[in-house]
């Protein structure tokens, strides 16, 4: 009987463990929607991210699932960058928060969870950067880190 109740007590462990091992690191990883914009962003999006930097606010590059030349990110939890995004309905708000980083406009959205997305005005393509609620420390860091790459690769000017 001993014999029975340790195999009755480890089959509960030994589930345990299978749904561990089921959860492995690639499962933490961030997740991104793929914007899906016209050609001619999609080609400014291409070319950003070529130049997107290895490193956002000291945070190694970790690009989000699904992979896609229009999304990227940094860090876990994840800085998260999506070129091609809608032009957001608040930017038609006069009374909406914006700032310049290194001179590329940012329309500033705080949102519920505590994260802020930022997403670039009087550029040929919206890059849309979401900063997670518990990277906000240096707010801004991220914008400085990406402002080079996106004066580089998208324009400015207004999206189609």
């Amino acid at each position: 009987m001993k014999f029975l109740r340790r195999r009755l007590i480890g089959l509960p462990v030994l589930a345990l463990l299978i749904t561990a091992a089921g959860c492995s690191s690639a499962d933490d990883g961030a997740r991104a929607a793929v914007p899906s914009p016209g050609t001619k962003v999609t080609a400014l999006c291409q070319k950003l991210d070529k130049a997107l930097p290895a490193k956002v606010d000291g945070q190694d590059r970790r690009d989000p699932t699904p992979a896609s030349t229009l999304t990227a990110g940094w860090g876990n939890p994840a800085i998260i960058l999506r070129c091609g995004v809608a032009r957001p309905a608040k930017m038609s708000d006069p009374e909406a928060d914006g700032v310049e980083v290194n001179g590329v406009g940012w329309l500033l959205e705080k949102q519920n969870d505590g994260s802020f997305r930022f997403t670039t005005t009087l550029r040929k393509a919206y890059v849309e950067v979401t900063i997670p609620a518990g990277r906000t420390g240096d707010g801004m860091a991220p914008l400085v880190d990406l402002a080079p790459a996106i004066k580089k690769s998208v324009p400015a000017g207004i999206a189609d």
